[in-house]
């Protein structure tokens, strides 16, 4: 008798649809599931008495709120829904206000959680996109954003949170980029940017009774400029900010609301000032400096912008900012090459650091794991571009297969950090990550940023065949064995790649991509879509529509020729699914061989783990059949 010996397969949960994929073998689960089971911990807010914190973490699918009551201590989990919980505030002892969306939509809604009773309220209307908002020193006040008008414009309100019913509506705005920053000590003003675009953006000062605005800094005149971030100081007559004004970087500097005086207090660094926050007490400033990727902590005074000893920190990234109100001790996120991200503080008067959370990277040991190489190549008109090398360990001998990593945004910036399910990549199978940060990524300068915009949108992609070219100067990587993949604006650029040197890559995979500027940015939700025109350009203009068509992988997939992985979630607001839908029928009536997965609960990328798992697996499977011809 013949027997016939069939493998048994991972089964995909009911919000998953795939398409070409093949049946994937549960064998997967058992050779990399410990590397999906790796943690991290992101600083939400101290404690407003109490020295303990609020992280968001992971215990089961979803990241979560928790209690960490000491440093090392146990992380208590106080809320419990299948939707994540990320970001929140602890305006009062009783209570704390955080956001959640559902199904990855971004129709995020405000709720109250009560301690100790843990009930939870809904602050906001259950239907539109409302922000977090900032909250008045005494807790009793919260001024936010909402669409709730008409989809589109994000006006703003004024709510004390313990009584949904007192929501008021501020003062109405036109377009989706403004953003509460900081209300004034004394409660009757609200700091608020306008963001028109990664280089343009101003602030704003409302009156909180009346709603009336005033302009804090000049529109018109010469180069655009850029702020980030704001803070009142201690007696509400200048406020501290990030700009790029007069400079190619982001710099800190206070600005006197009265006479418009500007004083820089970063001139001594020659990076990006990224994150900053002033202690309660208004004496010092804690600030993130973007330094070839890195974020760095420094003290600045903040009368003089005179800095202070640099904190003896673990080796790592340092963000998210957090003064407690005692103003002694500052809380920060860490993440290295080692360890995945976790909170850690600084105690300002002995200068002790302690960790509060200990993130578990599924039993596997990191120590050992290797720093990225910061790499460099001449791109088609002399500029140079880097990025980030992972190399698999020295076991694997000869020249190894690369995947390209390639970041969204455009102005994002890819750095050094955990890889958490990609160290499967790298320790498994022996495949080197090569992460670009080509021109308009964040963090070079001003100027570096500009350089895709609009028209120039293929010289971004022309970094890439250029990084290609470069490969095989590197003895350790195969250029024979190449895969780009990439999410968001990086799946565009994934797709792009895809047809312009099909005959340099084996296979792609494209995460929520953009296939078709002109139908992402006619579908993309209404709030965004002006944000989005001012760095791709308006498709209503003839001449921009007819470069989108030129330039767009749907209307080059015949030259799509290699396998390609295309990977969404149905309720994405920004790349909406049409983008991935009409790729993937149109490189199936070609032949093009293409797997599609489509998640039904999942937005912007897959929040939810049941959902990342299978992705991961299936990413495995489609590197070994098409990257490693297994």
């Amino acid at each position: 008798m013949l027997w016939l010996l069939v493998a048994a397969a991972i089964t995909p949960n009911e919000n998953l649809v795939i398409d070409g994929i093949p049946p994937l073998p549960d064998s997967l689960i058992e050779e990399a599931g410990r590397h999906a089971e790796a943690r991290a911990a992101s600083l939400v807010d101290w404690h407003p008495t109490h020295r303990q914190v609020l992280v968001a973490t992971r215990f089961a699918d979803t990241p979560q709120l928790h209690r960490v009551g000491l440093p090392g201590g146990a992380r208590t989990q106080l809320t419990f829904f299948p939707e994540p919980v990320m970001s929140a505030r602890f305006p009062s002892v009783d209570h704390f206000v955080f956001q959640k969306d559902t199904g990855g939509n971004e129709f995020y809604q405000g709720y109250r959680y009560d301690l100790p009773s843990g009930q939870v309220t809904l602050l906001t209307d259950g239907k539109s996109r409302n922000s977090l908002g900032v909250f008045s020193d005494a807790g009793d006040r919260r001024a936010y954003t909402s669409t709730r008008r008409n989809g589109k414009d994000t006006d703003l309100y004024l709510q004390d949170p313990r009584d949904p019913r007192s929501e008021r509506l501020l003062a109405e705005v036109d377009g989706g980029g403004w953003n509460p920053l900081d209300l004034s000590p004394d409660g009757k003003s609200l700091l608020v940017q306008e963001y028109v675009s990664i280089n343009e953006s101003y602030l704003w000062l409302f009156d909180t009774t009346s709603g009336e605005r005033q302009a804090v800094t000049p529109r018109g005149g010469g180069e655009k400029v850029a702020y980030a971030g704001g803070q009142f100081g201690p007696d509400g007559k200048f406020i501290f900010t990030v700009t790029d004004q007069d400079s190619e970087f982001q710099r800190l500097v206070s600005l006197d609301l009265a006479s418009k005086a500007r004083r820089v207090l970063s001139s001594h660094v020659e990076w990006d000032v990224e994150d900053f926050e002033l202690a309660r007490d208004g004496k010092t400033l804690a600030v993130v400096t973007n330094e070839d990727g890195t974020g760095v902590l420094r003290l600045l005074d903040a009368r003089t912008g005179r800095e202070r000893p640099r904190p003896r920190l673990p080796a790592g990234n340092v963000g998210g900012l957090r003064w407690h109100p005692n103003g002694r001790e500052l809380a920060f996120g860490l993440v290295s090459a080692r360890h995945p991200a976790d909170v850690f503080s600084l105690d300002l008067r002995s200068g002790k650091i302690d960790r509060w959370t200990t993130s578990e990277t599924g039993g596997l040991d990191t120590s050992g794991a290797r720093e990225p190489e910061l790499v460099k190549w001449k791109s088609f008109d002399g500029k140079i571009i880097s990025g980030y090398l992972y190399l698999p360990p020295a076991r694997f001998s000869g020249p190894r297969p690369v995947a390209i990593v390639i970041h969204g945004g455009p102005e994002g910036q890819s750095r050094p950090t955990f890889q958490g399910r990609y160290r499967f990549f790298l320790e498994e199978l022996g495949v080197a990550l090569l992460y670009p940060n080509v021109r308009g990524s964040a963090g070079y300068g001003k100027s570096f940023l500009k350089l895709d915009n609009g028209l120039a949108r293929e010289d971004s992609v022309k970094d890439i065949g250029a990084l290609l070219d470069w490969i095989p100067t590197r003895k350790e990587i195969d250029a024979g064995r190449i895969l780009v993949m990439g999410g968001s604006y990086g799946g565009y650029m994934t797709l792009a790649v895809s047809f312009h040197y099909a005959d340099k890559i084996r296979c792609s995979l494209d995460v929520v991509g953009i296939s078709h500027f002109t139908t992402f940015l006619e579908r993309t939700e209404a709030y965004r879509r002006d944000l989005r025109r001012a760095e791709y350009g308006d498709e209503r203009d003839p001449k921009i529509r007819a470069f989108f068509e030129k330039v767009a992988p749907l209307r080059n997939a015949a030259r799509i020729t290699k396998p390609i992985f295309i990977v969404q979630g149905k309720n994405d607001p920004r790349v909406p699914v049409g983008e991935a839908e009409q790729i993937v029928a149109t490189l199936k009536k070609q032949k093009t061989p293409v797997w599609y997965l489509l998640a039904k609960d999942e937005g912007h990328g897959f929040a939810k783990k049941k959902n990342a798992d299978f992705q991961f697996y299936a990413t495995i499977e489609f590197m070994r059949r098409f990257l490693l011809n297994r």
